[in-house]
């Protein structure tokens, strides 16, 4: 699977001008399977809901319908929703068909107050793709590692994220955590610059490997990286160690 990881500012607050800075990269590559955006990609990472939330007929879904089926390419991310009565920090994966499937970020930043604003979800996503079952999940929830457990065969986790620079180190720790215990791919899209409250983001995307081996080092810069991931070697490796028959078993309650 080809995988595109776009790491990029991110305008507050102004859906359109994100919307337009993202079709411009899209449009831009060339043979990709699946593009990752950060978490809020058209708001950055907000909690005025109440100004900025979208259905799920509005216009960011149907732009990034269009994309896929434009491009022929998944695509997924997370923006602010509103549906059901409800505010929720909704992940989207878009299929080149057009259809999609939906995650609500479950662990809401208790730092920032997300829970204030926004209902938490409680089912995790397991995608099927190209014969993948990859995990999406939403930035904070990196910081919980029975959620994340790897007890359905999953090849890959996604994160999209707005995670600061004053705690980047955990970041990375956790991330190549993840892909060891679990010995899935990691995929991880952060974004870079300053927020409304000059918080900063220094990015760190990356691709990590099932043993925890970099594929894409954490990078600063706005930029877009690619990286290739071969389903047939991370299966060789699981059923070679054996590391996954011996794990531990959690249930959340």
């Amino acid at each position: 699977m080809r995988i595109a990881l776009i790491q990029a500012p991110l305008q507050w607050e102004d859906a359109e001008a994100n919307r337009l800075y993202f079709e411009s990269v899209i449009s831009g590559l060339d043979q990709v399977d699946l593009v990752v955006l950060p978490e809020m990609f058209t708001t950055g990472f907000t909690m005025n809901p109440s100004d900025v939330a979208e259905t799920m007929d509005g216009k960011t879904m149907k732009w990034i319908t269009r994309l896929s089926q434009q491009f022929k390419t998944a695509i997924t991310g997370s923006f602010a929703v509103m549906d059901n009565g409800h505010y929720w920090n909704r992940l989207v994966f878009v299929y080149p068909d057009g259809s999609f499937e939906t995650y609500d970020k479950r662990h809401l930043f208790s730092l920032a107050k997300e829970g204030d604003f926004y209902a938490p979800g409680q089912q995790r996503l397991i995608v099927t793709y190209q014969g993948w079952r990859i995990c999406p999940l939403v930035c904070y929830d990196l910081r919980f590692p029975v959620f994340s457990r790897n007890n359905e065969n999953i090849d890959l986790y996604l994160y999209v994220a707005s995670w600061p620079e004053k705690r980047i180190f955990a970041w990375d720790a956790l991330l190549r955590a993840r892909a060891i215990e679990n010995m899935a791919y990691v995929v991880a899209v952060n974004r870079v610059g300053f927020d409304h409250s000059n918080f900063e983001y220094v990015g760190h995307s990356q691709a990590i490997d099932y043993m925890g081996k970099y594929l894409v080092p954490p990078f600063e810069e706005e930029a877009v990286k690619m990286v290739h991931l071969d389903y047939n070697k991370k299966n060789q490796a699981v059923q070679k160690l054996g590391f996954l028959n011996d794990q531990d078993l959690f249930q959340i309650l």
